[in-house]
């Protein structure tokens, strides 16, 4: 397989911004076609990058041999399971799904199927955070982390596309940003063993784990944070001291370049990417494990 026809399904802002363009620039695809919720969008995408829109998903697949999903993850995963009976390999977004059934469907459809997935994951994409990443599993020795992952989304004064984003107002920062810090950790720490959460401001949420390294690891993650106090830190402490997550010096759209490199190497070679469907399943069940212990902040001495 030289070139990889590649189909895309959704048109909102991280489509447009992001799939559509760098799967028309990079040389080892072909961006076949593209399906949307609103066919005048997927038209005007389709013109403005060479490729033609499509009626229904069917028959996007039908032209495709993989497809791209960019829309919330309560439509992406049946999407996916389609798809992957269809026989078209799978470059998904996080999170694969917000219910552990629907993942689970997922990556089972892939299995049974046969085709190859990746999850697109931007920091363990991203050039700079990979090696990184890569480099700290490598070194172990890790006795706590911490991971601060805060956006000013749905603050008073937002200029983000995704504020009015219906599925993250519903399910927050937990679901959205959750599955960025449980990317890094997981990589380096190992699986989550167990887990627990606790609200603070707005839909700002807690974590707090324990490694199969026997690691701790604790995370702040928000879309509600002030602009002011926004940003991503990971911090290690282990026996080789204590090492930081270097910052993003490129866009998402290079470590998504490095997303369809991994679909293409795991589609030609048949071997499985560290960020396959099975490992979104995975964050899909620490996220709805930790999502059920949430309870209202109680007062001291209440």
């Amino acid at each position: 397989m030289t070139t990889l026809r590649i189909g895309l399904l959704g048109t909102g802002p991280w489509a447009r911004g992001v799939h559509a363009p760098a799967l028309a620039a990079h040389p080892g695809v072909e961006l076949t076609g593209i399906w949307g919720r609103r066919p005048e969008a997927a038209a005007a995408l389709a013109q403005a990058h060479g490729s033609r829109p499509y009626a229904t998903p069917g028959e996007l697949f039908a032209a495709c041999d993989a497809v791209s999903i960019a829309l919330p993850p309560s439509v992406q995963a049946p999407l996916a399971v389609r798809a992957a009976e269809a026989g078209c390999h799978l470059l998904l977004d996080k999170p694969v799904a917000t219910s552990v059934p629907e993942a689970r469907a997922a990556a089972d459809a892939v299995d049974r199927a046969g085709v190859a997935s990746v999850v697109f994951f931007t920091a363990r994409f991203g050039e700079e955070e990979g090696e990184w990443i890569a480099a700290q599993a490598a070194a172990g020795g890790w006795f706590t982390a911490h991971a601060d992952w805060l956006a000013p989304v749905f603050v008073e004064d937002t200029t983000s596309p995704y504020a009015r984003s219906p599925w993250r107002r519903e399910k927050g920062g937990l679901w959205d940003i959750g599955p960025h810090a449980l990317s890094v950790l997981l990589a380096v720490l190992g699986d989550v063993e167990a887990v627990t959460a606790a609200r603070g401001p707005a839909d700002t949420v807690l974590l707090a784990m324990r490694h199969s390294s026997g690691a701790a690891s604790s995370a702040t993650v928000g879309l509600a944070a002030p602009a002011a106090a926004s940003g991503v830190e990971v911090t290690l402490r282990g026996t080789a001291g204590v090492a930081t997550l270097p910052r993003r010096r490129h866009g998402p759209d290079a470590a998504y370049h490095r997303a369809v490199d991994a679909l293409l190497a795991a589609a030609g070679t048949g071997l499985p990417n560290a960020c396959d469907i099975h490992f979104g399943l995975r964050v899909t069940e620490i996220l709805a494990a930790a999502e059920g212990t949430l309870a209202p902040l109680m007062p001291l001495g209440a």
